[in-house]
């Protein structure tokens, strides 16, 4: 009777935790993961049917958000950090196969750049 209580205070203390089921703190990671997964599925895709200008702005997203979510914002959100820290990780890859298809195709490294940053 002792362990079931001592499961259900458990259970209770992650459902009613500042980062538990019953906030945003949870449910934001919880379905950011898709960005991830749509990430890794893209590896599949054709480098010039990626958008360079996207995997910029979910590589800055993630990084930036990791370091929040994982040293300033309180409570401190892990599920959030590592989220970001993957969705930054599979971004920047996206990213360097870009770069690396542009140099390939003969762009200089400004050009292949500017294709990235400036979508062109």
């Amino acid at each position: 009777m002792a362990a079931s209580a001592q499961h259900a205070s458990k259970f209770a203390r992650f459902m009613n935790s500042e980062t538990g089921p019953r906030t945003v703190h949870f449910w934001a990671p919880v379905f950011k993961w898709a960005l991830v997964i749509a990430g890794i599925n893209d590896i599949q895709r054709p480098v010039d049917k990626i958008s360079g200008t996207q995997q910029v702005a979910l590589f800055a997203t993630g990084t930036i958000w990791t370091r929040w979510a994982g040293f300033v914002i309180r409570p401190r959100n892990f599920l959030l950090a590592s989220v970001n820290f993957f969705l930054g990780g599979v971004a920047g890859y996206q990213i360097y196969r870009i770069a690396d298809y542009r140099l390939k195709a003969g762009d200089t490294p400004y050009q292949a750049f500017q294709y990235i940053a400036g979508g062109k």
